[in-house]
């Protein structure tokens, strides 16, 4: 048979390696400069932001030339090549036109050095492909912006609750020191047979009941201090203690508006501009585009030499009139994308102020649940100091102090979490409104 003592001491053991844990003094301001510097999504972010600027660099090639150097080595006894290949080099003699050499050459080596060159002149669509990805590049640089301005938030969030932890152990240590007086006092009237032995085990169900909530709140003390290190990328997950206490703040609300510059709004309206100069390139492939092109080459029968040469340049103007139905299909889709994209716009400012508008109301909700858990915890203080004075005095009934002493606790739990919910709203509106 299992020992009854082993599961409450296995989680005596988990509480005193919990206390034993470093505890770490740390501001808001810390934990937002260690997130803008250490933060995994704002680097991903970034890492995005340098991907799109390359797309970006790699459009330039609509304006810069190409140019390519080559040395080709080749031995021949084909007629035309070995001709041909005297005739770059500039030995051709009258010998060379023999019919039996010109049918039946000897092997012929020829090293040729090429230097080519091709400029674009007239790629319209190659212009509008290059404001794309611009617009893309700027919306990703947008968006890890907002990326910042949500982790922002979410320490704000994240700070809050480290410190509702510690209210609420703070609380919870207390209820356990007034229930283990009562114990004492109530086993004390029981040895004296003021009380009956029922009353004694419902104190002691109280006392177990408030040491098993403050376990809890010291698990949320540990929760909050990980999130903590998560958002920091720390990996060591010290226990962070808070260097200032859980209050009220006041932010003026009254006139937040949802702004078209925010930056995930102004995002998502470059992302449509990117989709309409996409269409509009689709549209201009079916111009013709027109090229420079331009070449210098070295001829030899020696590697690396060059005794003769010469060059050759001119323009193109190409025009690919008919590629099937694949134009008119990608023409298509990419019109379609950008409709897409502008009813998706439409789409998320309108669900932006629909978030602002509840948010408003939640703030409202929790501004006036603010003023009644106040007035709650000082009516609840009032009754447990009255039924606690008349416990003493053998007035009041065992069930009567522990209720009274029950809703103190949870009175004082609600006022501090009004407090977070009144705090956390007014953050949320500062969010949404920046």
């Amino acid at each position: 048979m299992k020992n009854p003592f082993y599961i409450p001491l296995l989680l005596s053991v988990f509480t005193l390696s919990a206390q034993a844990q470093e505890l770490v003094p740390i501001t808001k301001t810390e934990v937002l400069s260690k997130v803008s510097e250490n933060n995994t999504s704002i680097k991903i972010s970034e890492e995005e932001f340098k991907q799109a600027k390359a797309d970006y660099k790699q459009t330039s090639a609509v304006f810069l030339p190409n140019i390519t150097a080559s040395h080709t080595a080749m031995a021949t006894t084909n007629p035309l090549m070995a001709f041909g290949s005297k005739l770059n080099q500039e030995i051709l003699t009258q010998s060379d036109f023999n019919p039996a050499l010109l049918n039946d050459p000897t092997q012929i080596e020829n090293y040729a050095t090429k230097f080519e060159i091709l400029q674009p002149l007239i790629n319209l669509d190659g212009i509008y492909q290059r404001k794309a990805a611009k617009s893309k590049m700027e919306a990703i640089s947008l968006k890890t912006e907002r990326t910042q301005d949500f982790l922002a938030f979410e320490v704000e969030k994240a700070y809050m609750q480290l410190q509702l932890a510690y209210k609420a152990v703070a609380v919870l240590e207390k209820a356990l020191t007034a229930a283990n007086a009562n114990q004492k006092l109530a086993d004390n009237r029981f040895k004296q047979g003021y009380l009956q032995r029922a009353d004694v085990l419902n104190v002691e169900v109280r006392v177990t009941e408030v040491q098993n909530q403050l376990q809890t709140a010291k698990s949320n003390v540990q929760n909050a201090s990980n999130y903590l290190s998560f958002l920091m990328n720390d990996e060591s997950y010290v226990i962070y203690t808070p260097t200032d206490s859980l209050e009220v703040s006041n932010v003026t609300i009254e006139d937040k508006v949802i702004s078209e510059n925010r930056s995930d709004i102004k995002a998502m309206q470059l992302a449509s501009n990117a989709y309409e100069a996409i269409t509009k390139a689709d549209k201009m492939a079916f111009l013709p585009r027109l090229n420079a092109f331009g070449s210098y080459e070295l001829y030899d029968d020696k590697i690396f030499q060059g005794d003769s040469n010469g060059y050759l340049f001119g323009a193109q103007l190409s025009w690919d009139i008919f590629q099937g139905s694949k134009r008119f299909g990608k023409a298509q889709k990419s019109k379609s994308k950008f409709e897409q994209s502008k009813l998706e716009y439409k789409q998320y400012v309108s669900k932006s102020n629909l978030e602002l508008n509840k948010a408003k109301r939640a703030f409202l909700d929790a501004k006036n649940k603010l003023k009644l858990t106040t007035l709650a915890l000082k009516q609840s203080e009032e009754s447990l100091r009255i039924r606690t004075n008349r416990f003493k005095e053998g007035l009041e009934k065992t069930s009567d102090l522990l209720m009274a002493e029950t809703q103190y606790s949870q009175k004082q739990l609600e006022y501090y979490q009004t407090i977070f919910e009144y705090n956390y709203t007014q953050a949320y509106l500062q969010f949404l409104t920046k």
